[in-house]
C-alpha cells in the first residue's frame, strides 16, 4: 500500500503542501495582494530613503540602495506567502546596510506575523529593534535623537506585528466556524441518511412479512387448483396463469426488498447477485398476452418505431403495465384498446383506452389513485407528458408522451 505523506493546515494560510505534494498556483486575488505588499514595502522604504538623503550628513548610496530595494521587492513577491520567516529574517538582516530595506522591514514583519505563529513574529520583530538600536547608537547625534528614532521604530514594528497576529487570529476563528459549520452539516446529512435507512428496512421487514407471506398462500393456494382431481382445463389454465404470476409477484418483491434494505453508501452492481434483467419495449406483446390469458380483452396496436433507448423503452412497458392493472381493477372485462406509436416532436406516443362500466362498478380490488400518482412522477422523471381522463364517449383514457432519446 502506498503511504502518502499528511498535509499540515494552517487556518490563516490554507492547506500548506507536503515535500511531496506539487504547490499549487497562486490565483489572480492572492498574486495581487502580493502585489500590494510589495508596493506598499517599496513605498515606505522610498519615504525613509528620502528622509536619510535630506537629514543625514553622510547620505546612503541611491544606487545601492535601488539594487537593494529592487532585490527585496522581488522577494517579497515571490516569497512572501511559501518562506515569510526566511525572508523576513533576511530582510532585517540586509537592512543593517540600507536604509529603504529597514524602513520597509514593517510590512515584512506584518506579513510573516499573519502567516506564522506569534512566538516566530515576536522573535524576528526583537531581532529587528536590537539591529535598530545598535544601528542608530552608531549614528546617532544625542540621547534625544536617538531614542525619538528607537522609539518611533519600536512603535511601528509592534503595530505592524500585532496587527498581523489579529489578522491571523480573525482568519482562525473564522476558519474554525467554517469547519464546524462543515462538520455540523456532515453529522446531519448522516443523521438523515441513517434515518432513511433505518425506514427502509422498517419498510422492507413489513413487506417481507406481509406480502410474501400472502403471495406464497396465493400460489400454494394456485398450485393446488391446478392439480386438483375434476378441475376443467380452463380451470387448470386459469390455476397455472395465477400461480405464474405470484411467482414472478414474489421474485420482483425480493428484488425490491433488497434494494430497500441495500445500503446507501453501496453502489449498485457490487451485490453477489445479478439483476434481473429490466423490460424493454420489445416485451409488451407478452405483457398483453399474460393479459389476455388472465381473461381480458386486449387489443395491442403497436407501430414501427424508431431506435427507442432502454430507458424510454422501460418507461413505457411500466406505463402499459400499469394502465392495464387499472383496467383489471376499475373495469374487469372491459375491452382494453393499447396504442404504441411514434409521435411528433421526436416522441414516443402511448394510449391506453378501456370503456367504463355501468355504474363505475370495480372489481372490488382497493385502489388510491397511487398508481396514476406513480406515473405521473415516472414521467415528469424523463421529461414527457401525461394526460388522463373520461372521454365523451364515456371510455377511460390515458395518454402518455415520452422523449425518444431519454
Amino acid at each position: 500500500m502506498i503511504k502518502t505523506r499528511a498535509r499540515r493546515t494552517d487556518p490563516a494560510q490554507g492547506p500548506m503542501p507536503a515535500a511531496a505534494v506539487p504547490r499549487r498556483a497562486r490565483t489572480h486575488r492572492e498574486w495581487a495582494a502580493d502585489l500590494g505588499y510589495a508596493l506598499s514595502a517599496l513605498v515606505l522604504g522610498s519615504m525613509i530613503l528620502v528622509t536619510a538623503l535630506q537629514e543625514d550628513d553622510k547620505p546612503p548610496n541611491v544606487w545601492v540602495e535601488a539594487v537593494l530595494g529592487g532585490i527585496m521587492f522581488a522577494g517579497m513577491l515571490l516569497f512572501r506567502r511559501a518562506r515569510p520567516t526566511q525572508l523576513a529574517v533576511v530582510w532585517v538582516t540586509v537592512g543593517f546596510l540600507s536604509a529603504a530595506v529597514t524602513g520597509s522591514a514593517p510590512v515584512v514583519l506584518l506579513s510573516l506575523a499573519i502567516h506564522r505563529p506569534w512566538r516566530t513574529s515576536v522573535s524576528v520583530a526583537g531581532f529587528q529593534v536590537a539591529l535598530i538600536a545598535g544601528t542608530f547608537w552608531v549614528g546617532a547625534d544625542s540621547a534625544r535623537s536617538y531614542w525619538t528614532s528607537v522609539l518611533a521604530m519600536f512603535l511601528l514594528i509592534t503595530t505592524s506585528v500585532v496587527t498581523g497576529m489579529l489578522i491571523r487570529s480573525q482568519r482562525q476563528l473564522t476558519a474554525s466556524w467554517r469547519e464546524r459549520a462543515r462538520q455540523a452539516e456532515e453529522g446531519q446529512r448522516l443523521r438523515v441518511e441513517e434515518a432513511r435507512h433505518l425506514e427502509r428496512e422498517r419498510l422492507a421487514r413489513e413487506m417481507h412479512d406481509v406480502l410474501a407471506h400472502r403471495i406464497s398462500l396465493l400460489a400454494i393456494h394456485a398450485g393446488a387448483l391446478e392439480y386438483r382431481a375434476g378441475a376443467s382445463p380452463e380451470e387448470a389454465r386459469a390455476a397455472e396463469v395465477i400461480r405464474q404470476c405470484a411467482f414472478e409477484a414474489l421474485e420482483d418483491l425480493r428484488e425490491v426488498i433488497g434494494v430497500l434494505r441495500a445500503h446507501p453508501d453501496e453502489t449498485d452492481g457490487d451485490g453477489d447477485e445479478p439483476e434481473r434483467p429490466q423490460p424493454v419495449l420489445g416485451d409488451l406483446p407478452a405483457l398483453i398476452e399474460e393479459s389476455r390469458q388472465a381473461g381480458a380483452t386486449v387489443h395491442l396496436d403497436l407501430a414501427e418505431l424508431p431506435s427507442v433507448s432502454g430507458r424510454t423503452g422501460r418507461h413505457a412497458y411500466r406505463i402499459v403495465q400499469e394502465g392495464l392493472t387499472n383496467a383489471r381493477k376499475h373495469a374487469p372485462g372491459a375491452h382494453v384498446r393499447v396504442l404504441v406509436a411514434p409521435a411528433p416532436e421526436d416522441g414516443l406516443a402511448i394510449e391506453v383506452v378501456n370503456r367504463l362500466p355501468g355504474g363505475h362498478a370495480g372489481s372490488g380490488i382497493p385502489g388510491a389513485g397511487a398508481g396514476l400518482i406513480g406515473l405521473r412522477e415516472r414521467v415528469a422523471l424523463i421529461g414527457g407528458r401525461l394526460e388522463h381522463g373520461r372521454t365523451g364517449d364515456g371510455d377511460f383514457r390515458l395518454r402518455v408522451w415520452l422523449p425518444l432519446a431519454k
